[in-house]
């Protein structure tokens, strides 16, 4: 249940509702951008401050939440994401407001989820009853690692115990509605400790009491290989040789381990990053992989939707730098920086390689809606996906296209030094090419992540004309669920 102050607000329709009625649906996700430090390994757009301007915050945050729906075709928001940055160094009273904005000012379905990543220290586990009262039903703490000497090589700032201190909270005030986000592939770390890291989800000591993370954390997880991205801390202590990350087949490894020990223990890798009991998927992310339209609110936010009066739906990315993404709010109600027409060949590419991550693949009604003159079974007869679908890598029958359990291990594998240009990773016979060769890809492939603020004016026609300013997929769990 959505807990904000006027429940009054709310929209009737429900999600049963919304899928059997020509409703125009699109989620929402705001971003926090500020952090007390960088992580080693992060090259997300945040910014350190330790003045920070809430109420100038939030007014803008709403500003522009009203702008871009109104901009949009969206007749109800289904879900929305606090991601960052760390959204739970807000203050509560921001995202309430907004919450109550967004419901006033649009609609939001009564069973809407509002999600919101945590960073598992102290301050912020002791906040976690103010976030909930303020509209939070579901949240996403990012532990990491349960291995201080891990942490400490990450750079974060929580230890193992405030983690688990941060989990055990959690899991009283949003039973079933706690995700565990885990890092693996660190510099150091050995197939021995992951295994036992993964045993410690079973049973960790919290204080005097037993923790059984698993049975905290009972509903959903989420598993991400340590990607060293250029330009961030990490990438410099390994370009000088002072760490050495794992090597290709050590975090194949790992991740297969991780699969089965997760499948052992009742959970259903739904996505390639992500598992679920009990159908407790992430709606969020669901909406990105099902090809549904989001709203990105905030710095260097990321969105794609169709706006009012035109035929194509829209890469859209808001101003970099919080300073100057304010003032532009406050001129002209947003903060739009880009905005890149997609064509219907980059929709199908982008539906092909997203669908992909998921148990589920590419259904035949979801391809027609986009493509009625030719279906999907029409892949099969490329030369390039042949293979694919003989070695049992890809299987089409009558549900749809989607890769098999072998074909999900493959495609997200990742090697640290596999460079594809960014133009490349919208197709899929690069894809799955690429995948074999242990190329990383991104759980959400249609939205990017910017690696400088672009330039001004900025005329973007199209994705090529993007493509210099872009230097990796943007991973939300980190807004991952």
């Amino acid at each position: 249940m959505l807990l904000v102050r006027s429940q009054h607000y709310l929209c009737r329709f429900t999600k049963s509702m919304i899928h059997s009625r020509s409703i125009t649906s699109s989620t929402l996700y705001v971003h926090w951008p500020y952090c007390r430090k960088r992580c080693t390994y992060c090259n997300f757009n945040k910014y350190i401050s330790n003045s920070v301007d809430h109420d100038r915050m939030k007014t803008c945050l709403i500003k522009e939440a009203s702008t871009l729906i109104s901009q949009s075709r969206a007749q109800v928001i289904t879900s929305v994401f606090f991601g960052g940055g760390t959204p739970s160094l807000a203050e509560p009273a921001t995202f309430q407001s907004l919450i109550e904005s967004v419901a006033r000012d649009n609609v939001l379905s009564e069973d809407a989820e509002i999600s919101m990543e945590v960073n598992p220290t102290a301050f912020q586990a002791h906040q976690l009853k103010d976030f909930k009262e303020a509209g939070i039903n579901r949240v996403s703490i990012g532990v990491q690692t349960l291995k201080s000497n891990g942490l400490n090589i990450l750079g974060r700032d929580h230890s193992v115990q405030e983690s688990l201190n941060c989990l055990e909270a959690a899991s009283t005030l949003f039973p079933r509605k706690v995700s565990l986000d885990l890092i693996f592939g660190w510099p150091g770390q050995t197939m021995d400790m992951w295994i036992e890291e993964l045993k410690q989800l079973q049973s960790l000591s919290v204080h005097t009491m037993t923790c059984q993370i698993l049975h905290v954390c009972d509903k959903h997880l989420s598993l991400y290989q340590l990607t060293v991205e250029k330009g961030t801390q990490l990438y410099s202590q390994v370009q000088s040789g002072k760490l050495q990350v794992a090597d290709t087949g050590l975090s194949e490894d790992m991740y297969l381990h991780a699969v089965q020990f997760l499948e052992q223990n009742g959970f259903e890798r739904y996505e390639i990053s992500n598992f679920a009991k009990e159908g407790q998927y992430c709606q969020h992310n669901m909406s990105y992989w099902n090809g549904g339209e989001y709203i990105g609110v905030g710095p260097g936010a990321h969105g794609r939707f169709q706006p009012n009066g035109k035929y194509e739906r829209e890469a859209r990315i808001q101003t970099l730098s919080p300073e100057a993404w304010m003032k532009e709010v406050e001129i002209r109600g947003h903060g739009t920086r880009s905005i890149v027409p997609l064509s219907l060949h980059e929709r199908l590419e982008e539906l092909l390689v997203v669908g992909l991550r998921t148990k589920w693949g590419i259904s035949h009604k979801a391809w027609s809606l986009l493509c009625p003159n030719q279906s999907l079974a029409a892949l099969t007869q490329y030369t390039e996906f042949q293979q694919y679908f003989d070695s049992g890598l890809l299987e089409i029958n009558s549900s749809g296209l989607r890769a098999s359990n072998e074909g999900m291990n493959i495609i997200d594998t990742i090697i640290v030094d596999s460079t594809v240009p960014p133009q490349q990773w919208y197709c899929l016979q690069h894809c799955v090419h690429h995948s074999r060769q242990s190329l990383k890809l991104s759980w959400s492939a249609a939205v990017f992540q910017v690696d400088s603020v672009l330039p001004e004016p900025c005329h973007i026609k199209s994705v090529d004309d993007l493509a210099p300013q872009l230097t990796a997929w943007y991973d939300v769990c980190d807004w991952g669920p």
